[in-house]
Order: C-alpha cells, then sequence, then structure tokens
C-alpha cells in the first residue's frame, strides 16, 4: 500500500505492482539458492534426519518466541543496524516511481525481517539440493503474490477483521509445518508424513600388488 504510485495509470500501473513482486521473488529464489548449498552440505555429511529435525524445531521458536526477545536477539547479533540501513536504502527508492526502482523496492523488501520468510526458509533447508531449494522458495514467493497484488491495488479489499484472521492463523499453519519437518526427522516409517530414510553404503575394494 506505501508503494509509490509510479508515472502513469492503467498498464503503467499494473506493470510497476509486477516488478515489485519480481523483485521479491528475486530475493527469494538467491536466499533460497543459499540455504539449499547450506542444506546440501549438511545432507552429504549424513545429517538429513538433525537437520529436518533442526528445521522444524527453528520453526517452532519463531512461532512461540515473543517479538520482545526476537528483538533483544537481534541487538545481541548485532543487526539492527543492517535492519536499519536496509530501510535507508528503500526510503530512497520510494521517492521515485519508475519501474527500475519498483523492481528494487521490492528486492530490498526480500530481505526485510519476517517471520514467514524465516519459516519459508527454514524449511528451504531441508529441500533436496540447490535447485530443490530454490524452487521452494520461487514457490513461496508465487504463493505470496495473489493476495500481495490486491493489497497493493486497494486496502479497502481486505477488511480489518479478515487481517485478524490471516495474522491469528499464521503461527498454527506453521505449527504444523514445524511437527512435520520433526516427524519426517524422526524416520519412523510412516508413509508421506516419516517415511523410513534409506542409506546406500558404498565398498571400496583395494587391491594389493604384490
Amino acid at each position: 500500500m506505501a508503494l509509490p504510485v509510479g508515472r502513469g495509470t492503467g498498464a503503467s500501473f499494473l506493470g510497476g505492482r509486477l516488478l515489485y513482486n519480481i523483485g521479491r521473488l528475486t530475493t527469494y529464489v538467491v536466499l533460497g539458492a543459499v540455504a539449499g548449498a547450506i542444506g546440501s552440505t549438511l545432507n552429504l555429511a549424513g545429517w538429513q534426519q538433525t537437520l529436518s529435525i533442526a528445521s522444524g524445531v527453528m520453526m517452532l521458536l519463531l512461532v512461540v518466541l515473543p517479538a520482545a526477545t526476537s528483538n533483544k536477539i537481534n541487538r545481541w547479533l548485532g543487526t539492527e543496524k543492517w535492519w536499519n540501513a536496509l530501510r535507508k536504502a528503500m526510503a530512497k527508492h520510494f521517492g521515485n516511481g519508475s519501474p527500475r526502482a519498483l523492481y528494487q523496492i521490492g528486492v530490498l523488501n526480500g530481505l526485510l525481517p519476517c517471520g514467514m520468510v524465516y519459516f519459508a526458509l527454514a524449511g528451504a533447508i531441508s529441500a533436496p539440493g540447490v535447485g530443490g531449494a530454490m524452487l521452494y522458495m520461487a514457490m513461496f514467493g508465487l504463493g505470496t503474490i495473489p493476495l500481495m497484488w490486491l493489497v497493493s491495488l486497494s486496502g479497502k479489499m481486505i477488511q480489518p477483521k479478515m487481517r485478524y484472521y490471516m495474522r491469528t492463523a499464521v503461527p498454527y499453519v506453521a505449527g504444523c509445518l514445524a511437527v512435520l519437518f520433526i516427524l519426517r526427522g524422526l524416520n519412523l516409517g510412516v508413509p508421506y508424513v516419516s517415511p523410513q530414510l534409506v542409506t546406500t553404503t558404498s565398498e571400496v575394494s583395494v587391491c594389493h600388488v604384490p
């Protein structure tokens, strides 16, 4: 809703909103590549189960940790300066309604602290490979576009009561995903929910030459 209107109306206005969302999607895919690289490294080390359980635990922590605790963690990690610099960079682009500025706002917006993005990244780490993690984050970004598009076109289309219900539902949905990741890591042998992980070992033959 706070996006600059940009030059022109009609197709130009809609195109600007599309560029903003493409910018967000770009950032999510890049973050997915990073998460996938981390996950692939841990998978190669044989930590598939641990990784899945850890992803679920991270999701649960994001749900139960109050905002005050998150702010303290940011201060302890020294990330507050980073977030402030990011917001200042976005503010500069808000004074310019050009297509390039709208795309850049979207790219920067994807880096702002957001619980839903953290949930998605926690899941992307457990995705199969870098490509799988990038696809995971791309699907997450595409899933957010319809509602973000409606909000950017008209904030009046979504009533306050509906916004309240949506905010209330987010922790429950995230909690269910977290439990699913933990169950998957427990290797219980339950189809689709906690399938049995198959591990393969390779035998190495050594020939001794007399």
